[in-house]
C-alpha cells in the first residue's frame, strides 16, 4: 500500500527538520575549527585555511534561512493534509496522525526559534 499524502507530507517536515538540526551541528563543528586555527599561529598554511573555514561557515549561515523557508511551506502542507484528513473522517491511521501532530509542533517551534 503506498503512503498517504499525510505520511508523505509528515516524513518531508521530518526530514527538514533534522536537515536544519544538520546545518547547526556543522556550524558549532566550524566554529570549533576556526577557534583551534586562530590559536595556532605557528602554521604557515594557518591563515588560508582560516579563509577557507570562515568561506564554509558563511556558507552554512547562508543556508539556514533557505532550510527554515522550506520548513514553513512544508509546515502549511502537513497542516492541509491534517485538515483534509480531519474533513475525510480521520481515513489515515491514528499513528499516522500522531506523528504528524508531532512533526507540526517540532516545526512550529523551529520556526519560532528562528
Amino acid at each position: 500500500m503506498p503512503p498517504t499524502k499525510l505520511a508523505v507530507a509528515t516524513s518531508s517536515v521530518t526530514r527538514l527538520i533534522k536537515e536544519e538540526a544538520s546545518y547547526h551541528k556543522e556550524l558549532a563543528q566550524q566554529e570549533t575549527r576556526i577557534k583551534k586555527l586562530e590559536s595556532n599561529t605557528e602554521d604557515e598554511n594557518a591563515e588560508y585555511q582560516m579563509k577557507q573555514e570562515r568561506q564554509a561557515l558563511q556558507e552554512t549561515k547562508d543556508v539556514l534561512p533557505n532550510v527554515r523557508e522550506k520548513i514553513k511551506q512544508a509546515l502549511e502542507r502537513l497542516e492541509e493534509e491534517l485538515e483534509n484528513n480531519k474533513e475525510a473522517g480521520g481515513e489515515a491511521p491514528t499513528d499516522e496522525v500522531t506523528k504528524a501532530k508531532e512533526a507540526v509542533a517540532k516545526g512550529k517551534e523551529i520556526v519560532r526559534a528562528s
